[in-house]
């Protein structure tokens, strides 16, 4: 079955800078490499009657909706449910599609559950997601295929983000990659920096993401404008820059509602530096490992504005501690899945959903 047509569904793909187009891509190139011929599309540019073309003209083995309650609201229409009836289907839900977020209404668990019973397989890439779908979709227990996840570098280009935001050598930076959009808490974190600069004036905080809600970004953009002593926001930093923007920073932050397996958090990990990260499911086993494992960073308790701040003041005043912890990430990093290795589990996953839907 090697040689395979993937297309590749997602919310938003290359050159759009989210942790979904991070993720379709680093899937696109790394399946590519292995010889599949590949297509990552966004679905928010695709009407029903391009995507019909797109299946025309592209004949997939394989369709891949990644994010189900976002991308996979195409295979609600009828008509595509019926053109695409021939079509094996894999999906892999993303945090929002599993019932974390307590904002999440009614209509999108039916979405979700209505796509999951059309899928051949569901990919899981964190044992939490796995656990969720099992506990609350139990009839699709039987679909789910884990393939453990990795990240990469897409480039090696020098971000300088002190320049970029105006701040010295001297000042000690935290900096939340995400995009604008309530789930990710990005305004509620700029708020309670308030605290942690009056207390600490040296310390900064660069935001950077695109505006992905555009209500909950106006907001975000006025407060972040009031406060630009000590926080930035970077609208986009190009993919091949990441790495060094990383590196650039002193904290790592994800104050998200809702995660899946958080590219940024794996990223930060990957790249050395400590984490402080919201305590929710999909963050704990990245923050603090297994049982051999060192932490990489802290959870702090949603909506605890005062343990968040403990926790960043214990940071910023022991430099040791974000050494240590940073060096734990690393360790840990160097021992998870290459892209090639995730590729492979994806191909299997495919091939299982091609031999699934030819037995129907």
């Amino acid at each position: 079955m090697r040689g395979l047509q993937i297309l590749i569904l997602a919310p938003s793909v290359f050159p759009e800078v989210t942790g979904n187009a991070v993720t379709a891509e680093r899937w696109r190139r790394s399946l590519v490499q292995r010889g599949m011929s590949v297509a990552a599309m966004a679905v928010k540019r695709l009407g029903a009657a391009d995507f019909l073309k797109v299946i025309d003209d592209f004949r997939p083995d394989v369709i891949h909706v990644h994010h189900v309650s976002r991308s996979g609201a195409l295979f609600l229409d009828p008509l595509i449910a019926r053109r695409c009836a021939h079509v094996p289907l894999v999906v892999s839900p993303a945090g929002t599609d599993i019932f974390d977020d307590p904002r999440a209404s009614g209509g999108q668990r039916e979405r979700v559950t209505q796509v999951c019973a059309r899928a051949s397989v569901i990919v899981t890439q964190g044992s939490w997601t796995t656990d969720r779908i099992t506990e609350f979709l139990p009839d699709f227990r039987g679909s789910i295929l884990h393939v453990p996840k990795t990240f990469c570098w897409f480039g090696d280009t020098i971000f300088d983000m002190r320049k970029v935001a105006g701040w010295s050598t001297e000042d000690l930076v935290f900096f939340l990659p995400a995009g604008i959009r309530p789930v990710k808490g990005n305004l509620e974190c700029l708020l309670a920096f308030k605290t942690i600069h009056a207390l600490r004036p040296h310390v900064r905080i660069a935001f950077a993401g695109p505006a992905l809600d555009p209500q909950y970004a106006a907001r975000f953009e006025k407060t972040i404008e009031e406060q630009s002593g000590f926080a930035r926001w970077i609208d986009t930093i190009p993919p091949d820059a990441m790495r060094s923007a990383y590196r650039d920073s002193d904290v790592v932050l994800n104050t998200s509602f809702s995660e899946g397996f958080s590219n940024a958090l794996v990223e930060a990990v990957a790249a050395g530096k400590p984490v402080l990260a919201s305590d929710i499911p999909g963050n704990r086993w990245l923050v603090l490992g297994g049982a051999e494992d060192l932490p990489a960073g802290f959870l702090f308790r949603l909506l605890d504005r005062d343990d968040f701040t403990r926790q960043a003041l214990e940071l910023i005043d022991n430099q040791d501690l974000r050494r240590r912890l940073g060096q734990g990430g690393l360790k840990r990093a160097s021992s998870w899945p290459s892209p090639e290795e995730e590729a492979e589990g994806l191909i299997m996953a495919y091939e299982e959903a091609i031999r699934r839907h030819t037995r129907q």
